[in-house]
């Protein structure tokens, strides 16, 4: 049985999903780029999900979003499930289009954590030897100065999405906001903080580019690859799946947050095996989301600090 997560509304997540078996099917082109943009800004209006950054890889996604209203689930569900039918019908396509594994799913708890991932999403192109500045990367991504004030438009795909329904509007756009902890006083300096982090990750790739005596790929070789190609390079087996992020340097905070998630942990599988028993009075820690939407149990209104 998986873990229990909690579900919060305000929560500001790094989502990471991958693509069966690392085809290139995310081949950064101009229209795989526009369905990933227009299913987003679609998917996000839905569920009112806050867009911060993002960066399509050719065999993977990463989106730093923040759940305004506790749905993430529903969001996830629905946005994967549109990018897969379209890269079916884009790609002609008949296997499945995602990794048999969920989606990673990492809360991001301070601003620390925050400026990390978003630089380390921005730089993945980097990491993987395509580009040598996150800047050069030609598919669905954003640039810095992007962050908190930029916005993204797409037309509506001739592939896949009925025109006559109006849920497929004809243009849609996605605004870029601020994660709920900066401040629009505070946006330039955040901005910094990236900027001067990104840098940081795109010199660490270099020199492990040097060190293997490898070249960068470059943005027109990999918007020209075939999309039914795999990726060869190494990738180390995922061992782990976290939940949560502090950034580095910040020891207090990790425990606080180990805490607080075990303590959740705790309180949902000691409700569950009450209600399993018929209890069904049972109280379950306020984020619980499976059990409260699909069965109806109590939710408790205390709040487990993180």
């Amino acid at each position: 049985m998986s873990q229990p997560r909690e579900i919060a509304p305000g929560a500001t997540y790094m989502i990471t999903r991958r693509v069966m078996r690392r085809h290139l099917l995310f081949r950064p082109d101009a229209a795989i780029t526009q369905f990933l943009i227009y299913a987003l800004a679609v998917s996000a209006r839905r569920y009112g999900m806050q867009v911060h950054a993002l960066c399509m890889m050719s065999t993977h996604l990463h989106l730093i979003v923040t759940d305004v209203t506790g749905v993430l689930p529903r969001f996830l569900q629905f946005f994967h499930r549109i990018v897969a039918l379209g890269t079916k019908v884009l790609r002609t396509w008949e296997g499945p289009v995602w990794d048999h594994e969920a989606p990673s799913v990492v809360r991001l708890l301070t601003r620390a954590a925050v400026v990390e991932k978003i630089a380390y999403v921005l730089a993945n192109p980097v990491a993987a030897g395509l580009v040598r500045h996150a800047r050069e990367w030609p598919g669905a991504t954003v640039d810095v100065d992007e962050l908190g004030r930029g916005v993204l438009r797409a037309a509506r795909p001739s592939a896949y999405l009925d025109p006559k329904k109006p849920q497929w509007p004809e243009e849609v756009t996605l605004p870029l906001s601020l994660p709920p902890t900066i401040d629009q006083d505070g946006a330039d300096g955040f901005r910094q903080e990236v900027a001067a982090e990104l840098e940081r990750q795109e010199a660490q790739a270099h020199a492990t580019m040097h060190q293997h005596g490898r070249c960068f790929l470059g943005a027109e070789r990999a918007s020209r690859i075939s999309p039914y190609e795999r990726a060869t390079s190494y990738e180390a087996l995922r061992e782990r799946n976290p939940t949560f992020a502090v950034g580095r340097e910040q020891g207090d905070a990790w425990r606080i947050a180990g805490g607080a998630v075990r303590a959740f942990r705790a309180s949902y599988r000691a409700a569950l095996e009450r209600w399993r028993a018929g209890m069904r009075s049972a109280v379950f820690p306020v984020g619980t989301w499976w059990m409260r939407v699909f069965h109806g149990v109590i939710v408790t209104d205390v709040v487990l600090s993180m």
